[in-house]
């Protein structure tokens, strides 16, 4: 999830933990232990594009990572503060949830997450919420916000720290339920329209957790398509885009490739564009693809220009957004 979800939920079980017993430091470090493992942002500093793809949401975001930090950071903690209701299995209790909660959450989508680094290179991704979900987040935002003004001995603190948690693990169930959904739909869709695939994935689309976005793998390439909880009729419209990964010969040697193609799950395309070769990577979507079929995928990696790709996954994100864009993703949300 983004690092505002992170930190305002991060403190909101902090107070719900230990606010009673550190007061509002508990916030504090309740944020802080739940954003630890994206300190592996600084290796964007050191790595090249490609490999910093990999580095984050790798070996800081695994369990042994987890296991290592709540140890240490709980013996470290309970020598500033040891009590006898915080001591120091309480702070690995306390640490230890909140560390283990960001991965659960980073894992819920679409990037992909190294749980069991350095033992397996394999990513974990449930693909079932967007980056960024405001229905998700509003919750820990407000009850952030109250128990901030709140005073420590207001019995509402409690209530509001509660509240905050119980709507976003209900938000949660919500959105594993409408994965279920969509994902039986999706099956309807390969069996009706005789479509033959190697395999496919389902993500919620920006923002949202209504409208989804449905890539098929077939032996050439993707079939591509939308599909909203709300939508009057069963079938999905496809679209086709070709995989040609043949292109790749001219950069072969690049030494990023093996990487874009690991972090992609395979899941990828490759064209030329203004004489450039563009990586695209399927799983972060397309520039308002519900409306505009053939659109850009957010993802463009430019190959023959390595030192350009620092804000790839973000690059084209929201592109060309505004308010005509808003009401056309809220108009397909509604279902056609």
């Amino acid at each position: 999830m983004d690092s505002i979800t992170h930190i305002v939920l991060g403190a909101v079980i902090g107070e719900a933990f230990a606010g009673k017993k550190l007061g509002k430091k508990a916030m504090v470090i309740g944020a802080a232990a739940q954003s630890l493992p994206d300190i592996d942002v600084v290796a964007s500093f050191w790595l090249s594009p490609s490999a910093n793809l990999l580095a984050h949401r790798g070996f800081m975001h695994s369990f042994l990572f987890a296991a290592m930090a709540t140890i240490v950071f709980s013996f470290l903690f309970a020598r500033w503060h040891r009590t006898k209701e915080m001591g120091l299995t309480t702070w690995m209790q306390f640490l230890g949830t909140e560390i283990l909660i960001h991965l659960f959450l980073d894992a819920s989508n679409s990037y992909g997450i190294g749980w069991f680094e350095p033992f397996s290179t394999q990513r974990i991704a449930f693909n079932m919420m967007f980056v960024a979900d405001p229905l998700f987040s509003i919750w820990s935002g407000v009850a952030f916000v109250a128990l901030l003004i709140l005073k420590l001995e207001s019995p509402r603190r409690k209530l509001w720290a509660d509240m905050a948690i119980a709507m976003s693990l209900l938000y949660f169930l919500i959105a594993l339920n409408n994965k279920r959904l969509i994902n039986k739909s999706v099956e309807f869709n390969l069996a009706t329209q005789n479509i033959s695939y190697k395999r496919w994935f389902s993500t919620p689309t920006a923002l949202n957790n209504a409208l989804w976005y449905i890539v098929i793998e077939t032996d050439t390439g993707y079939q591509l398509g939308y599909r909203s909880l709300l939508d009057h009729t069963d079938k999905i419209e496809f679209n086709y885009f070709p995989k040609g990964e043949s292109i790749l010969n001219p950069v072969d040697d690049f030494i990023g490739v093996n990487d874009l193609i690991r972090f992609s799950k395979g899941y990828y395309t490759v064209e030329r564009v203004d004489n450039t070769l563009v990586f695209n990577d399927l799983r972060f979507g397309q520039m308002r693809g519900w409306d505009t079929p053939k659109s850009p995928f957010v993802f463009r990696f430019y190959l023959q220009k390595p030192d350009e790709n620092r804000l790839v996954i973000q690059r084209g994100r929201f592109r060309g957004w505004d308010k005509q864009a808003v009401q056309s993703l809220l108009k397909r949300i509604g279902g056609i």
